[in-house]
């Protein structure tokens, strides 16, 4: 791994990896993977398919937990907090670190529904107005509510992709988390609803510490402040945006931002 100068510091950091190993069984998919994630900000994984980026990004919330031959060590902190220590709840993690999927995954609910499903079981509102502001206000921070506000007992699924795309946002920022992980968010979306998204993403960033992981260079060059860049389970090198696509220290992020492979 190419050592990189760091804008953050494990003092300052919001997540902080080191000597992070992923095991399918016998295959050794994430090898030695160090990096300092900082608050309030967006920070890119890209590389080719199958090099490891969402694998790593799953565990940051302890997805992997959910794989059954999938096999995570090193250390994870949050806060500096170790959360694969026994004494942490998975589910209160997941709250606390939100997760937005490649495609959009509505429940069959309403889009009330959607929204309102995180706060209740975690027991964030305690009656009917609690809930009500709580939707109302994750629906405004993705974007939607204007779109939506009318017709709060219609189906998710009856949205637009983009539009489901945002309501999964709003159900991942309704339960108040600190960080937001995102798989490819646009991947399925069309140029427009893909332009909403990022124009929310860059919005959130103020309040929240987003992980993104993408398959488009552009994308991860107009949200991201920090880039991440794996190959083979392997993080080649990490940087400022900036500095990564225009002058990146290692050849193979080079070659992957100049199209040679992918």
């Amino acid at each position: 791994m190419t050592t990189t100068t760091k804008a953050a510091t494990m003092n300052d950091s919001k997540i902080s990896a080191r000597k992070v190993q992923v095991f399918y069984g016998d295959k050794h998919a994430i090898k030695d993977v160090d990096i300092e994630i900082p608050p309030r900000s967006v920070t890119a994984f890209i590389g080719p398919s199958g090099c490891g980026k969402s694998t790593f990004l799953r565990c940051l919330n302890r997805m992997n937990d959910t794989i059954a031959n999938c096999r995570v060590e090193g250390h994870i902190s949050i806060d500096g907090e170790n959360i694969y220590d026994p004494k942490v709840d998975p589910v209160q993690l997941r709250a606390k670190v939100g997760m937005v999927f490649q495609k959009p995954n509505p429940f069959p609910k309403s889009i009330y529904e959607n929204v309102a499903y995180g706060p209740r079981i975690h027991g964030l509102a305690r009656k009917k107005s609690d809930m009500d502001d709580i939707v109302a206000s994750a629906l405004q921070k993705a974007g939607l509510w204007n779109e939506v506000k009318d017709r709060l007992d219609a189906p998710g699924t009856g949205l637009s992709g983009g539009q489901q795309q945002r309501l999964c946002i709003a159900r991942a920022v309704a339960v108040s988390p600190e960080v937001i992980l995102m798989d490819e968010p646009c991947s399925a979306l069309d140029p427009i609803a893909t332009a909403k998204v990022e124009e929310l993403i860059h919005e959130l960033r103020a309040n929240y510490t987003i992980v993104i992981v993408t398959h488009s260079m552009q994308q991860a060059a107009r949200v991201s402040q920090r880039t991440a860049m794996f190959h083979l389970g392997e993080l080649v090198e990490e940087n400022d945006t900036d500095k990564m696509f225009t002058n990146p220290d290692d050849q193979r992020t080079q070659d992957y931002i100049m199209g040679r492979f992918g």
